[in-house]
């Protein structure tokens, strides 16, 4: 992500609430705080249908870091 947002490449990161502490570690290593989404962990054992879900949940969310000028 930082790799794109240097090159004025604008994302996100979407990822289950188990990785937040990780996340932030890497965050402080690397002094970089990127947009992310968190969704309800685990993914893996979800159907397909609860995963189109989750994905209509947050599409808008997603949409806005993405579109987040400020």
């Amino acid at each position: 992500m930082l790799n794109l947002e240097n090159r004025g490449i604008p994302s996100v990161g979407v990822a289950t609430t188990e990785f937040i502490e990780a996340a932030a570690v890497q965050s402080e290593a690397l002094g970089f705080d990127p947009a992310y989404i968190w969704v309800p962990h685990p993914i893996q054992d979800r159907t397909d249908e609860e995963l189109h879900a989750l994905a209509e949940q947050h599409v808008e969310k997603i949409l806005e870091a993405l579109t987040d000028q400020g």
